[in-house]
């Protein structure tokens, strides 16, 4: 055997397992793809319902939101009602009742001032303490004192 015989043979030899090594790593890279391939198909078996389900429960969301929008807006026009009802019950009512309160009040200082009784001042007892009545028809000024 000659020199350059044994040089072929040794590439031959060296190129046989670069081969063998590059078959092994491809053998395993279509492994590889081929469970990716199977996950992917896996995940989009299971991801098509999960988007049906989601869009369905978005569907139903968007029927209770226009309830709830329903809802809100006879609220507001009751609340509109009750508002107008309340403004009417209160002119139509609360000016006489006004008026009685104050013939009230007017008629109760008069029977007090033909007894002579409007003059004093009224004590109570509050628990077994004596508590003055408060001054009226007198205004105290914080800058005298």
């Amino acid at each position: 055997m000659s020199g350059g015989e044994v040089a072929g043979l040794i590439v031959a030899v060296f190129w046989a397992i670069l081969v063998s090594f590059l078959a092994v790593a491809l053998f395993r890279l279509a492994q590889t793809l081929k469970r990716t391939t199977e996950l992917v198909a896996g995940i989009t078996e299971q991801a098509v319902p999960l988007l049906g389900e989601a869009s369905d429960a978005l569907r139903t969301a968007h029927t209770q939101l226009d309830r709830v929008d329903t809802i809100t807006s006879d609220v507001a026009e009751v609340t509109a009602n009750a508002s107008a009802l309340s403004s009417t019950v209160a002119s139509a009512f609360g000016g006489p009742l006004v008026k009685v309160a104050a013939f009230g009040y007017g008629v109760r200082r008069a029977v007090g001032l033909q007894t002579g009784d409007a003059g004093r001042a009224r004590v109570r007892t509050v628990k077994g303490k004596v508590v003055p009545a408060a001054r009226r028809g007198r205004r105290r000024n914080r800058t005298e004192d």
